[in-house]
C-alpha cells in the first residue's frame, strides 16, 4: 500500500478564485458608489446634520452652518474625486 499518491492537481487555484472574486465586488461596489456620486452629487451636511442651522454655544439661538452656507448639503466626496478627474481629463496634457 501506498500512503501517498501522486496527484496532478494544480495548487494555488482556490486562493486566486477568491482574490478573483474579491476584485470583481470592490469594482462592482467602487463602481455603484461612483454612478450614486454622478447622479446625486450633494448629500446632508455633517455638521449640521442637513438642517442649515448650528446652535449657539449656550443653545438658545441659531446660526447658519459655516460649512454648507445654511443649505444642510455639501459635495459628497466621491463627486470630488470625479470632478478633479474631470478637469484632469480637461487639461489633458498641455500646460
Amino acid at each position: 500500500m501506498v500512503p501517498h499518491a501522486a496527484t496532478a492537481t494544480p495548487t494555488g487555484t482556490d486562493d486566486t478564485r477568491v482574490y478573483a472574486a474579491l476584485l470583481l465586488v470592490i469594482l462592482a461596489v467602487t463602481g455603484c458608489y461612483l454612478l450614486g456620486c454622478w447622479l446625486w452629487p450633494f448629500g446632508a451636511c455633517r455638521r449640521c446634520r442637513g438642517t442649515g442651522k448650528r446652535r449657539s454655544p449656550f443653545g438658545r439661538a441659531f446660526r447658519l452652518c459655516h460649512r454648507c452656507d445654511g443649505t444642510g448639503r455639501t459635495l459628497r466626496i466621491g463627486r470630488h474625486i470625479l470632478n478633479t478627474l474631470r478637469e484632469l481629463h480637461d487639461k489633458g496634457g498641455s500646460k
